[in-house]
């Protein structure tokens, strides 16, 4: 018999679903917190044959029963009641996060791209940032706003609190506004929509736009928030947070700006005499300074909780050397601080090439503004 199953071809968007729901925003993410190569994790999501015990250990990660997504065509006899026992030479994997050395040793290190998942040993707590994040997503109708430069991190802590926010058995969405089509945010009723299809999408209901979409009785605002009102959060009837990611995207369309941003502000003062309203939580993260012509009432930047993060500090960068098996003397992180300034994502781009042995310490500090140190290739994408 074969030890081996697939996904069937029709449940492949549900699991491209469960991904974002479960706040892994890419397979490799997905690999990372189960210890698994990510050729593995890449052939379960595009129904390739993997090994019996791996499908179900990634179905319990997604969250999915696996018998519901499993190609009946395999030869698994899918009425299997049990899930397959692990074997004695195989440990179980554990919730917690690994921090052993052999979990960061040179080959195994990941390349500092992208977010940093929640329960990996690399990701930085940043003071009581968390924590603030935390004791806030938990409030009825509460928003945070997290404000940082390029590269600081601001995704990787959105997805920390979604994270945090589905250990309390909340619904999330995660939703990166870098990767909407332009003809899309240039037409509000567009691009709200968009918004409640996708938003449908991750909470795994059905598409009801039809239903609910009347632009001869209201406005696309009101549609939109219709839709939410009457269909999505009644329908899930539990606390819905809804990640909006690089919202600054959105700035320089200003023929959508003032409706969307001023529809985000009325949801959150919903919250506070509505009880259907005080189920959605809202984060919103942005690069630059909000210079958008907003009136004061209407704005989400001037409500909720503020979060700005800042550069590493000694402490942090120490933590991160540590981790990595790397002896550093206070003045040499002082020296890297003065190059660098503290910025996360270049703190972690020099640990991954000195870890390599692909460069020294003394020649990354003396080459770093050099046209040929590790940095001239940096691709400026939001972390």
């Amino acid at each position: 018999m074969s030890r081996s199953l697939k996904v069937s071809s029709k449940h492949l968007e549900t699991v491209k679903l469960a991904l974002f729901r479960n706040s892994f925003p890419s397979q490799r993410a997905l690999a990372l917190d189960l210890g698994l190569a990510l050729s593995t994790v890449s052939r379960f999501c595009t129904g390739k044959s993997v090994d019996y015990g791996t499908f179900v250990d990634i179905c319990d990660k997604l969250t999915l029963e696996w018998k519901d997504i499993a190609d009946s065509s395999n030869s698994i006899a899918l009425s299997q009641q049990s899930k397959p026992k692990k074997t004695s030479n195989k440990p179980e994997k554990s919730s917690a996060v690994i921090t052993t050395s052999t979990e960061l040793a040179s080959e195994n290190l990941p390349f500092p791209e992208g977010v940093v998942p929640p329960n990996s040993p690399l990701y930085q707590t940043r003071n009581d940032i968390e924590s603030i994040c935390n004791n806030t997503i938990v409030k009825p109708a509460s928003l945070i706003r997290i404000k940082a430069p390029t590269l600081m991190g601001k995704s990787s802590l959105m997805i920390k609190v979604l994270a945090y926010a589905q250990a309390q058995n909340y619904q999330t969405v995660y939703l990166d506004l870098n990767n909407v089509d332009r003809a899309i945010v240039t037409d509000l009723d567009k691009f709200l929509r968009w918004l409640c299809v996708m938003v449908g999408k991750q909470l795994g209901l059905e598409n009801q736009l039809n239903d609910y979409w009347d632009l001869e009785i209201l406005g696309s605002n009101g549609n939109c928030t219709a839709y939410f009102e009457e269909y999505l959060l009644p329908t899930i009837n539990c606390p819905v947070v809804l990640g909006l990611d690089e919202v600054d995207r959105l700035f320089p369309y200003e023929s959508i700006i003032e409706d969307f941003f001023g529809m985000l502000r009325s949801w959150h003062e919903k919250g506070k005499i509505s009880t259907i309203w005080q189920n959605l939580r809202l984060i919103l993260a942005h690069s630059t300074e909000v210079y958008i012509s907003l009136d004061l009432n209407q704005s989400p930047f001037n409500a909720g909780v503020p979060i700005e993060l800042l550069e590493f500090n000694i402490n942090e960068i120490e933590n991160l050397a540590n981790l990595h098996q790397l002896d550093w003397k206070a003045n040499e992180i002082e020296k890297l601080i003065e190059i660098l300034e503290g910025h996360p994502y270049l703190i972690r781009l020099a640990i991954y090439y000195l870890k390599q042995g692909k460069v020294s310490l003394n020649s990354l500090l003396e080459n770093a503004a050099k046209e040929t140190s590790i940095y001239t290739a940096i691709s400026h994408k939001s972390s």
